[in-house]
């Protein structure tokens, strides 16, 4: 088993406080991808995951969402246009992209563009996630930037969501690009 070598968290962190032996072993689910190593057009799918009313409630208390199509059961059926109550559209964003979400050690958001809240996602719905590599450009001396769309589907794919993701990505070799960045 120690002959073991992981395709993930190779170049992962070895925090100094903890014992040695644990700091070098991988880190679960953390990738070590650089900018080169992004192949455009990649498409992935995420697992499904059902919203419930408990995790829709803990999110509007989190962030003081008391709007009453999020909040109020007897408005959303009574005089809301839906009849039901809504999963608030920051909840729908937040957990699609966290569906599909990787701990790339290498990587640091620069910004969301174009995001649509494109149709209803209710209490119960389940929803995924495909992410599409779309673009990258050299952009700074040591990053790169990436640009991944997200599509977030509810049922049997009715498409909720639409937002493209701008990412800064380590270069695994900076010397590569001299010349070529924007800034």
């Amino acid at each position: 088993m120690d002959d073991f070598m992981p395709t993930v968290g190779v170049s992962s962190t070895h925090p100094a406080d903890m014992p040695q032996e644990h700091a070098a072993l991988p880190v679960w689910n953390a990738e070590n991808w650089f900018y080169e190593d992004w192949p455009v057009g990649q498409r992935i799918r995420s697992l499904r995951r059902t919203i419930a009313e408990g995790d829709s409630h803990l999110f509007n208390t989190l962030v003081v969402d008391i709007h009453p199509y999020v909040q109020d059961q007897m408005f959303a059926e009574r005089e809301g246009i839906f009849g039901r109550r809504l999963v608030a559209g920051a909840f729908v964003f937040s957990a699609g992209l966290g569906l599909v979400a990787t701990n790339c050690v290498n990587t640091f958001s620069y910004g969301y563009d174009k995001l649509r809240f494109i149709k209803p996602v209710f209490i119960g719905d389940t929803i995924y996630t495909i992410r599409t590599n779309m673009d990258k450009t050299p952009r700074y001396k040591e990053l790169g930037l990436i640009r991944a769309s997200y599509q977030v589907f509810k049922g049997e794919g009715e498409l909720v969501l639409y937002c493209e993701h701008l990412q800064t990505v380590k270069y695994k070799n900076p010397a590569d690009f001299v010349g070529k960045t924007e800034k």
